[in-house]
């Protein structure tokens, strides 16, 4: 059984940076289709904030330049490097991992952005 657990939220100025992490175990073989970050904002859908598929990095227009989607391999890791922070950032963030037959999630962790 492959666990997923999530990382690294928590209250930040704006401007300030956080980095959010999404750690896996269980898994001998884990090789994932696609990864990704996503949010909930309340009051809004769940929105896609970055991917990598096919080797390339994607980004909603909202955070491009100043979020980082990164991934370690060897720690089966997955990063989301949030920099120069807004009040419109704040939502609860979850990992995913687009496996063959099934998606995996993380549990959510919260990240507000207020002075």
């Amino acid at each position: 059984q492959v666990q997923v657990v999530e990382t690294g939220g928590g209250l930040v100025q704006p401007g300030g940076s956080l980095r959010l992490s999404c750690a896996t175990s269980g898994a001998i073989f884990f090789t994932p289709n696609a990864v990704g970050w996503l949010r909930q904002a309340p009051g809004k859908e769940r929105e896609l904030v970055a991917d990598i598929r096919g080797g390339r990095r994607n980004y909603a227009d909202s955070v491009k330049g100043r979020f980082t989607i990164s991934q370690d391999n060897a720690k089966k890791t997955l990063y989301l490097d949030m920099n120069n922070l807004r009040s419109e950032d704040t939502a609860v963030y979850y990992c995913k991992f687009v496996m063959r037959g099934h998606d995996l999630w993380g549990q959510g962790i919260q990240v507000t952005v207020s002075s």
